[in-house]
């Protein structure tokens, strides 16, 4: 009787459960102090965890069910067929323990299990892989990997050799095809947004199964907006979201339109044709400045520009990765469920920053210090108004340090520098957007620039890079075209977004700076603002007169609407007002918090409907304005 109860597809299906019950035990003992993991949670945790656990479970076992129905009885007698499943076994053994390693890294890094940054993983191997040699032991992880599997094997060897035995008694057919029904049924009635089942993010993260997630994100990069969220009638919210963007001293170039084209003009005299320089800092969330409190002295050059710039302190950031910081500096849009449009097919033809400074006569550069085809950049800067700049463009002698992500900090402001030069011998003003790399895992730059030896942690890689800018400036203004030069110093995301939260707020707040010692007075901007408005408010600084399809505020100017900033995941997306959080997620879900934004502590609210068509209105309109083209110009 007991060897009717260990049959093939018992032991594959107890080694899983088992695995997968590890991982998610490792998780929980992973997640900080503060997260919120009362018992109540970790009931709910592995309850949840194990039906997607079973969900997952059911398409691994379509392999096993294939096996049962087309290999002959009579192989199940021969000595090579034991080898063959104690061989298959051990690959199945060793692919679930490198799971569990990948997504102890994973967690690690970015507090959720896998997603979509799983699936980049995937898709640009060349720089992933690298990254991950340069940044973790993978010879004693694979030999560690390997020898587990090889002992689970060699522990099981007799239940192997019996349960393959068993397997093929009876009515083995039937078995297989009767495993074809749970995977029939995970896919009609499964799917991953089911493992929201709480207020706290780390219950939703753990409770769901990391090869499904993976899987679920490689299927799913778009989310239909209209069919998956909260949504009011379209003409209500297209209206609405024509009040909002409205701003003094503009007006629709076609008010009975479905577009949102204005005309922008430019307040108090000429405009300013300006150089323009603006830095997207990888990863280089506020908490690490000391202007924004932070006491281990990381970043002393950017706590003395900000006491000579405009600096703007309650900026957040829209997303947790750089393409949709990219995306929302480039196109002032409010993000879209799923994946940035930088990395969708046919993501050129906007209004852009870029296409706006290339009709004004700029030169339009792109500089990235890696390979722009790593997550798309380079066609979607290319069909946006830019030309590219990437390592490619780099001579071997303009570079002194590289790691696989690309060249340094240092070597590629020097770089920005010389194309700056190359536009004013021309005599044309530049718009460079400047892309780094080096505030990234593995943390390595070169030897002796600052006080932390290389790849030893995030603290250096803020430390150096701060380094680099004040580099940067220094050799900058030796230039003939500093002096008509605005530099903007901007986050692409925080370094992390964990928290218990829906979305934590303190977990998107970014620096942005704003340095023109010849054109800007220093001044501090406390306005509440979002990445979308950094493009028309520097427009705005520069006084310039254009057309227009963002849906960003110039925060310069008054216009009369309550100030507001967009959040998201690549499922929630979230509207933060001075004091309130409204969340929306698949399954027309729809919360209300109140929040203390210096804190970031939350407590629920009943939803108010007023407040919630100002979110659709952007959010709704938005994905209406992106779906419809209506913010293209060809």
């Amino acid at each position: 009787m007991s060897q009717r109860r260990i049959g093939l597809v018992t032991l594959v299906s107890l080694t899983f459960l088992a695995i997968s019950t590890a991982i998610r035990i490792l998780l929980c003992a992973m997640t900080p102090k503060g997260a919120g993991l009362s018992f109540a949670f970790l009931l709910k945790v592995m309850a949840t965890g194990l039906v997607f656990d079973l969900a997952t479970l059911s398409y691994a076992l379509l392999p096993v069910a294939l096996y049962l129905l087309l290999v002959p009885r009579r192989f199940a007698t021969q000595q090579w067929h034991h080898w063959l499943v104690r061989s298959l076994f051990t690959l199945f053994t060793a692919a679930l323990i490198f799971d569990a390693c990948a997504e102890y890294f994973f967690f690690d890094e970015f507090s959720t299990r896998f997603n979509f940054i799983a699936v980049d993983y995937l898709i640009y191997t060349n720089e992933v892989i690298g990254n991950i040699r340069e940044s973790y032991p993978l010879t004693p992880i694979f030999i560690g990997i390997a020898i587990a599997a090889l002992c689970t094997v060699l522990l099981l060897r007799r239940r192997l050799d019996q349960a393959a035995s068993i397997t093929f008694r009876g009515s083995y057919r039937l078995t297989g095809a009767l495993l074809l029904i749970p995977a029939a049924i995970s896919l009609a009635f499964i799917n991953v947004s089911q493992s929201a089942t709480s207020s706290n993010n780390f219950v939703n993260e753990i409770s769901g199964n990391g090869i499904y997630n993976l899987i679920a994100a490689f299927r799913h990069n778009e989310l239909s907006f209209t069919r998956f969220y909260r949504t009011l009638p379209e003409k209500q919210v297209l209206a609405r979201l024509k009040t909002l963007v409205a701003e003094r001293n503009n007006h629709y170039t076609n008010p009975d339109s479905d577009r949102f084209t204005r005309k922008i003009h430019g307040e108090g005299g000429a405009e300013k044709r300006l150089n323009l320089v603006v830095v997207v800092e990888e990863s280089l969330s506020a908490e690490y400045l000391g202007t924004f409190g932070n006491k281990e002295n990381l970043t002393p050059n950017l706590d003395r520009l900000a006491g000579e710039s405009m600096l703007f302190t309650n900026l957040y950031a829209t997303g947790t990765r750089t393409v949709r910081g990219l995306e929302a500096l480039t196109l002032s849009i409010p993000p879209l469920p799923g994946t940035s449009i930088v990395k969708r097919p046919n993501n050129g033809g906007f209004r852009s920053w870029g296409e706006i400074m290339k009709n004004k006569g700029y030169d339009t550069r792109y500089i990235y210090a890696g390979y722009g085809y790593f997550d798309n950049m380079n066609a979607f800067f290319s069909g946006n108004g830019f030309s590219i700049v990437d390592r490619a463009a780099f001579a071997k002698e303009e570079i002194t340090f590289t790691n696989i992500w690309g060249v340094c900090d240092e070597d590629l402001f020097k770089k920005t520098i010389r194309e700056g030069d190359v536009s004013h011998a021309a005599g044309k003003p530049f718009f460079s957007m400047v892309m780094t790399t080096s505030n990234h895992r593995p943390y390595t730059y070169p030897a002796g620039k600052i006080d932390i030896p290389s790849k030893t942690g995030r603290n250096g890689g803020v430390k150096y890079a701060d380094y680099a800018i004040g580099s940067f400036i220094a050799q900058a203004s030796k230039k003939p075209w500093f002096k008509d030069t605005i530099f903007v110093f901007v986050a692409d995301h925080c370094a992390s977004s964990a928290g218990k939260s829906d979305i934590p707020i303190k977990k998107y707040e970014i620096p942005l700076l704003v340095y023109a010692p010849h054109h800007i007075k220093p001044v501090r901007m406390e306005r509440l603002m979002s990445q979308i408005d950094v493009a028309p408010t520097i427009l705005g600084l520069m006084n310039m007169n254009y057309e227009s399809d963002f849906l960003g505020q110039d925060v310069l100017k008054d216009s009369g609407q309550a100030p507001r900033a967009f959040i998201s995941t690549y499922q929630k997306l979230g509207y933060l007002t001075e004091n309130q959080l409204l969340v929306l997620r698949p399954r027309k879900y729809a919360a209300r918090y109140q929040v203390n934004r210096g804190s970031g502590e939350s407590k629920p609210l009943p939803l108010e409907e007023h407040l919630l068509e100002d979110m659709l209105a952007y959010y709704q309109g938005g994905d209406y304005v992106y779906q419809h083209r209506l913010n293209r110009i060809r």
